[in-house]
């Protein structure tokens, strides 16, 4: 039995949800967002609870009972509250900006990187140090925020690189005389 399925998803204030078939469609304050689920499963609207309950005991339909609820648990996150990833620089030089809606990044390299923002994203630049990724969608916002990490992701050694705030870098030590 799945114990995060047999939770049902309590919608918030101000959100609404609607079932077709296999889909279901989450409308909030920031946005709308939709979400079809496999055949597995059948998701359930009781007033403002979504719930879902498996169609069989098979294992494939199990695996996708808790996933589907987490799914649906995080459309009405991403519609009320949102998502946001933290990022920092750390090395001498290092520095971001916005430009436009570009995101200008000097890493140490010979040129500055250009980021093209993608569309359902915002990415801000509180410092020239810090980067923050807000957005509705939980896995654009992660992959959105990996791919900026990506350009310089943080070395053993020294620490420098883009870290997500709050990251443990394992130190390494480094050559003995």
């Amino acid at each position: 039995m799945s114990r995060i399925g047999k939770k049902p998803v309590e919608l918030p204030a101000g959100v609404t949800a609607q079932v077709s078939g296999q889909t279901i469609e989450v409308k909030g304050p920031k946005g709308t967002r939709s979400f079809t689920a496999g055949d597995d499963v059948d998701i359930i609207l009781d007033g403002n609870v979504v719930s879902v309950k498996p169609r069989g005991m098979s294992k494939r339909a199990r695996q996708q009972w808790g996933m589907t609820r987490s799914m649906v648990a995080n459309l009405a996150q991403g519609v009320t509250g949102g998502f946001k990833k933290e990022l920092e620089l750390v090395g001498v030089g290092y520095r971001a900006a916005m430009q436009g809606k570009d995101l200008k990044l000097s890493l140490g390299y010979s040129h500055e990187v250009i980021f093209n923002v993608p569309e359902g994203i915002t990415v801000s630049t509180p410092k020239q140090t810090e980067i923050v990724v807000e957005g509705i969608d939980q896995q654009q916002v992660g992959e959105t925020a990996a791919n900026i990490r990506k350009w310089r992701s943080p070395e053993p050694y020294k620490g420098k690189g883009i870290r997500y705030k709050d990251e443990y870098i394992f130190r390494k030590e480094g050559k003995k005389k």
